[in-house]
This record gives C-alpha cells, structure tokens and sequence, in this order.
C-alpha cells in the first residue's frame, strides 16, 4: 500500500467519527501526492434536506479565492499589460478612498500583499449585475486610511475586489468571465461555478451556523455574500479534486495538466516567496507573499490559504518541496480543530513538513496591567471593547454592526489572558482557534493604537 492510499484508508475510516465529534454537517477533501490525486467525503450537505455528501460536491472556498485573483493579476503580469509596482490609478484612475494621497501611491503589490492600510472589511452589495465590481470601487470614497500606505500587514477583503477590477478593466470583461476563460478552461475544471445560478447545477452544499447561543448548527439564511466581493471570495465554489487542479498547476511552475503554461516560469515561485511578516497569530501564517499565505516551519515552507463564508469554511495547504497539496471543504462546526486533526496526520504521513501547533492559553498566566491595551477599537463590521476589571481580570466585548449585524451575529464577551508581549488570547477557543489579539503601535499617549486579529483595527477616536 502507498502512503497516499494509507492516507485515503485513514481518512475515509476516521472522517465521520471526526464530523460526529465536531458538529461539523459535512466535509469533502482531497489529497494530491506523487502526481496521484486521493478524494472523499462524508455527511450532510444540507440539513434541511438530507443530501448527502460526494467527492463531486461543491463547497464555497471563500478566500482561498484570493489566490484565484492573484493569479489572474500575476498572468497579467507576464503578458506584459501590468506593472504590480505602478500606483493602481495607472491603470484604474478612478480608484478613490478617504484618503487622496494615500490613494494616489498605493501599488497593486500592496494589495496583493495586504499592505495597502486602508478599512478591509467593505461588503456592501451594489446589486447582482454584471457591473457590481465597477460599481463597488464607488463604496470606497469615503473608507478611512488606517496606516501608512505599506507599513504593516492588515488583512483587506476589499484592496482584492479592487483587484478584480483591475482584472476586468485590463481584460475587457467580466471578473467570473475572467475566471472561466483564463484559469477554468486551461486547468480542465469540471466541478466549479463563479455564481448561484452555475452552483445549482451541481450537488452543492449550504452552510451552517448557529442561530442562538446554544442552539446547534443550522440551514443558513443565506447561500452566499454580495456579487460585488466575488474577487475576494463571496461567491465560487468547487469540489476539492478542481481545487488541487490549480494547487498542481502553482507546483509545476505554472504548468496545467495538460502542458497548458497558465503562468509563465517562475512566476509561481515569485508568488509563493515571502514578501512581508505577520504577528503571531496562529492559524493566518507568518508570512505572506502574492496571495499566497505562508507557514515558514524550520522544515520549510507550508503555503495556501484559508476561506470562510456564511457557514461555510475551506482550507488549502501546499507544501512545493514535497509535490504534496491538501484541500478540506466543509459546511459548518468546529471546524478548525478538524482540519487541525486531518492536516496534522496527511502532513505528517506524507510530508518531512510539520504543520504548526495552534496558540492556546498559558496554564497559569500572570495578572498584567492592561491600561495600554483598554478601549474601543472599531471596523465597518464591528466594535471591539477591552476592558480590565477589579479583579484584573481581563475581557473583550464584540459588538457586530453592518452585515454581521444583519446576519444575525450576537455581541460575544471573552476573557482574555497574558499570551506574550503586547499579545492577549481568549481563554476559550473559537470554533476550535484561540487567536491571538496583538496590540500595536501608540497613540500618543502611551496605549495602543491597533488591536490586530489579522486585521489592524484601529483605536475609536485615535
């Protein structure tokens, strides 16, 4: 037996135990080693109608969708049609936020990156139409400058629908066109779908969440997010064998299947190399390069990314110097100490690369002063208080605003704990992650002015 087909025993005996443990409705997953591809599933696509999971079911990838978005900007790249270290207004002048000079410097590489310091989180919908990318880049005029332009890594959902148009404009088509043409059709997809209206098609999955404290996983309200975030990952979908079709092609220096050059030598490379450090932050990474989220082990580098939707939540680990790739599709519960138990065996049983242990509480963490670190730090999606009681002990309220809000997101208070320097974490854990919450910068008066979670979310009033 092979190590590949000994991971495939594993995974198909343990899959619905795990499911059954983590409350998790379904997973499909799939594992490409030696040129060979491996592929399963278990569970229930949808409670409320009973469809059970197959290889070939569809699963939102949410954010890994951003890799898709670098790629078709990295192709442009090759062709000759963009420059990524030209300002973006080169090539979209029409590319305003709250900031003018800030707006005029920002590069295509600090968008690829995250570097770009403006507000991420913008969902607003600008409605189903083929023009909802254009018009989204009309909802940024007034989004606040939270940094200087390429001073640290702030996660940014909307620096890449930014780059989805950028995509559009220099293509002459839509962004779903775009990736049907440019990365579907090369790579030989079958199982994937830009939009609902393809998804249906096939036998697709609905996420799950909790709609009370308590209440178990449930049939979400709703199927996906806004058109208009496509470029950073409202809407396609895929099974997981289609996903590792692009993951095998980034590991053949930009070579599909077929021979097809879907990027050009060394392209890949220069994608998946480091380009800026992170906080330690346990499941984002330590590094980040064009698109590509980056896990530097002392055994090399583990690359990918994650996504998460409404209830739905992929994962894509590729580790180049092994040929090895691993996606995991699911559709609700404790999903992350799920793909913590999976990727830590297929890691280990077919890789010399480790995949890091997740950050957890200290045992017995000191009583800290938190004066620097107390306050309200907000986003377009939320606000985030912390606060320091008599006892010293240490708490974080979050209030959802927006489109959480509307989802039906309930303000969460946890205990937070010392977890390093300038560093707190959560005592309990989320979905399986304890994050922890670093705490940046200075506003003059001796507190912090970020609080970072992925994000740097900046101090309300600083």
């Amino acid at each position: 037996m092979s190590n590949l087909d000994a991971v495939r025993a594993w995974i198909d005996d343990q899959l619905p135990t795990l499911l059954e443990k983590y409350d998790v409705p379904a997973a499909a997953w799939a594992v490409l080693a030696d040129g060979e591809v491996a592929d399963g599933a278990a569970g229930i696509l949808n409670k409320s109608t009973g469809v059970e999971a197959t290889p070939d079911s569809i699963f939102q990838i949410g954010s890994i969708t951003k890799l898709w978005t670098s790629t078709l900007v990295m192709q442009l790249v090759d062709e000759g049609k963009l420059d990524i270290d030209l300002p973006v207004r080169t090539y979209l002048p029409e590319f305003r936020i709250g900031d003018e000079a800030a707006a005029a410097v920002i590069t295509t590489r600090q968008l690829l990156i995250h570097t770009a310091g403006f507000e991420g989180d913008i969902f607003t919908d600008t409605g189903v139409g083929d023009d909802c990318v254009e018009k989204y880049l009309g909802v940024l005029h007034e989004v606040p400058q939270l940094f200087p332009v390429g001073e640290r890594f702030s996660y940014n959902n909307a620096g890449y629908c930014v780059l989805g148009r950028l995509v559009e404009v220099l293509r002459e088509k839509t962004y779903d066109a775009c990736l049907r043409e440019h990365l579907f059709a090369p790579l030989g997809l079958t199982h994937a779908a830009t939009n609902p209206y393809e998804a249906i098609m096939f036998r697709a999955a609905l996420g799950h969440i909790e709609l009370e404290p308590g209440g178990g996983y449930q049939p979400a309200p709703y199927w996906t997010f806004a058109r208009s975030n496509a470029p950073a990952g409202s809407m396609l979908s895929m099974r997981p064998r289609d996903l590792l079709k692009f993951a095998a092609m980034h590991m053949a220096d930009g070579k599909a299947e077929d021979g097809t050059q879907v990027l050009a030598p060394g392209t890949a490379a220069r994608m998946h190399a480091k380009q800026v450090e992170l906080p330690d932050l346990g499941l984002m990474g330590t590094s980040w390069g064009l698109g590509f989220e980056r896990f530097d082990t002392p055994e090399g580098a583990i690359i990918g990314h994650d996504g998460s939707t409404i209830g739905q939540n992929a994962f894509l680990r590729i580790v180049p110097e092994a040929g090895v790739a691993v996606a995991l599709l699911t559709n609700g519960g404790d999903i992350i100490t799920l793909y913590q138990d999976l990727y830590h065996h297929v890691l280990d049983a077919l890789t010399d690369t480790h995949l890091p242990a997740l950050p957890v509480p200290p045992d017995d963490p000191p009583t800290i002063d938190a004066s620097r670190y107390v306050g309200t730090y907000s986003t377009e999606v939320g606000d985030m208080t912390v606060s320091q009681d008599e006892d010293g002990r240490i708490w974080i309220e979050m209030v959802p605003k927006g489109m959480f809000e509307e989802l039906g997101e309930q303000p969460e208070r946890k205990e937070l704990v010392y977890y390093s320097d300038d560093s707190l974490i959560p005592v309990e854990s989320d979905h399986g992650m304890h994050m922890p919450h670093a705490f940046l910068g200075d506003d003059g008066e001796g507190r912090a002015l970020y609080l970072h979670v992925g994000r740097a979310i900046r101090r309300a009033g600083a």
